[in-house]
């Protein structure tokens, strides 16, 4: 299926979802209800909507079994965060530094299993990338096979990728668009010998999708991702970009991404954006 009608598909199925939920929401609205920044009550159901409508999309239009994975283990980790969750412990240090303590947060157990869950998404990704690789006319070219290394570095990615996005959900919008942003050049990665890899496209148009799908209710401050939808969004353009690429395009990522995680425990990204004035006005545009 064309990547616009996978983000389309993802798009209709996570707006149906979340007003469907609505009406009806699990355990009651109140579990689902927080106080934003702004100290308006919103929901947190657009987070279980967003992981419905990007894994039915990945999973329909052929993404392959490891981004339908990624989105739904991490939105899972995420939800019970937010269903679960204190705020004892913050950010990546805190919760490492709980566990080695021997408190075991609902952050740590989160931080842990999105590294199992990378882990199991990117080899399911490259199981089917050396399947292509087996094949006359197979998508990966020479030398292109992926090792255990290669794995090793694409679990991280994704786990990576789910984490940080987790840490831009502070404003309405912001998460959102940085999945559409992030889809996008995601959908222009090219493989080996300039063709696209297996599922790439797909899994970041599922991902795409299912942001703009959201988009109003978050705008306008009636709904936010939480950590279950961010997870989900992150860990799902994560996969995308180890579909992608190959050792070389892991192991950047990695660093990047490493080294805004390690940031984010010093820098506050909301200072950083509010100062900078192009990404000031991306973040603020349709917010009302």
């Amino acid at each position: 299926m064309h990547p616009l009608a996978t983000g389309a598909l993802a798009g209709v199925v996570a707006s149906v979802s979340l007003r469907a939920l609505g009406t009806n929401p699990p355990g009651g609205a109140e579990r689902w209800e927080r106080t934003n920044h702004a100290g308006r009550r919103v929901t947190l159901l657009e987070g279980p909507a967003y992981a419905m409508g990007a894994a039915t999309a990945a999973g329909l239009t052929g993404a392959g079994p490891g981004p339908v994975l990624a989105a739904t283990a991490s939105a899972g980790l995420g939800a019970l965060d937010d269903l679960a969750g204190d705020s004892s412990s913050k950010g990546l240090k805190g919760h490492l530094g709980a566990l080695a303590r021997g408190e075991v947060t609902t952050g740590a157990v989160k931080v842990l299993g999105l590294a199992v869950t990378g882990l199991a998404t990117a080899a399911l990704v490259d199981r089917d990338l050396r399947r292509s690789a087996t094949r006359p006319h197979g998508s990966a070219g020479p030398g292109t096979v992926p090792t255990p290394v290669d794995t090793l570095v694409g679990g991280a990615v994704v786990a990576g990728t789910a984490n940080l996005l987790n840490l831009l959900d502070l404003r309405p919008g912001r998460a959102l668009k940085a999945t559409v942003l992030g889809a996008a050049a995601m959908a222009s990665t090219r493989g080996a010998r300039g063709t696209t890899r297996t599922g790439a496209a797909t899994s970041a148009a599922a991902a795409a999708g299912a942001a703009v799908g959201l988009l109003a209710p978050d705008l306008r401050g009636e709904a936010m991702l939480g950590d279950t939808g961010a997870n989900s969004a992150g860990a799902l353009l994560g996969t995308a970009l180890v579909q992608a690429t190959g050792r070389r395009g892991r192991l950047v990522a990695l660093a990047v991404l490493t080294g805004l995680t390690l940031a984010s425990e010093k820098v506050s990204f909301t200072r950083v954006i509010e100062s900078t004035p192009v990404l000031r006005e991306v973040d603020a545009l349709g917010r009302r």
